[in-house]
C-alpha cells in the first residue's frame, strides 16, 4: 500500500494555474516520468509551463484547441508562441479532439450522442479537467509524440488556465480502455 497527497482546489479555474504545473513536476521527479501533456488553448498555460519545465529536461506537449472549435477555420492559440515554443524545443499539438471528433457533428445536426461524446460526459463527472486530461493524452498517443510504454503527466483545467493533474498510464483512441489513471496529483472540489 501506498499513500499519497492530492490537492484539492476549492474554486476551479485559473488562480490554480503555477500551483497545479508545480505539484505536476513535483510528482514527475518522484516518479521519474518525462513526458508532460499539458492543454492549452490560447497560450497561457503554456507561458507559465515554459518557466517550469524545461524542454531539455521533459518532453513537454501542449495541446491546443483543433481548428475550428470556436468558428470556421479559426484558430484560437497564437501561431507566434506556436512558432516560439517549437524553436525553443516544446512540441505543440493541433488535431481532432479525441472524445468528440465526427460525433460532434451528428450532435450538432441530428441531437445524437454518440459513445465517445457519453464517455466524455461521464468523465466531465469528475471535472472538466479530468475529460481534457484523458484526451490529450489519447491525443498525443494518436500523433506518436509519447511512448505507451511510460506513464505520462497530463495537465489540463476547467475553462481558462490549470487545475488538474493526473498520472496516466497512455492508450491510443483504439485502445482507450487500456488507459489507465494512476493518480490524481489534483484538481477541483467543484465543477
Amino acid at each position: 500500500m501506498e499513500e499519497k497527497k492530492i490537492v484539492y482546489f476549492t474554486e476551479p479555474g485559473e488562480k490554480n494555474t503555477v500551483h497545479t504545473l508545480n505539484l505536476a513536476k513535483q510528482r514527475a521527479d518522484e516518479l521519474g516520468i518525462k513526458d508532460i501533456i499539458i492543454a492549452t488553448t490560447r497560450g497561457g498555460t503554456a507561458r507559465e509551463a515554459i518557466k517550469i519545465f524545461d524542454a531539455k529536461e521533459y518532453n513537454v506537449i501542449f495541446v491546443t484547441h483543433m481548428a475550428g472549435f470556436r468558428g470556421i477555420g479559426m484558430q484560437e492559440f497564437p501561431d507566434d508562441l506556436k512558432k516560439e515554443l517549437i524553436s525553443k524545443g516544446y512540441k505543440v499539438l493541433t488535431c481532432m479532439h479525441a472524445l468528440s471528433g465526427v460525433e460532434r457533428a451528428y450532435r450538432k445536426k441530428y441531437g445524437y450522442l454518440g459513445p465517445a461524446e457519453i464517455m466524455a460526459i461521464t468523465l466531465r463527472l469528475f471535472g472538466e479537467g479530468t475529460k481534457v486530461c484523458v484526451e490529450i493524452v489519447l491525443m498525443a498517443a494518436d500523433a506518436g509524440l509519447i511512448s505507451m510504454e511510460n506513464d505520462v503527466i497530463a495537465i489540463a483545467g476547467t475553462g481558462i488556465g490549470a487545475d488538474t493533474a493526473f498520472v496516466i498510464k497512455p492508450a491510443h483512441t483504439s485502445n482507450v480502455f487500456d488507459l489507465t489513471v494512476r493518480e490524481i496529483i489534483c484538481k477541483p472540489r467543484k465543477r
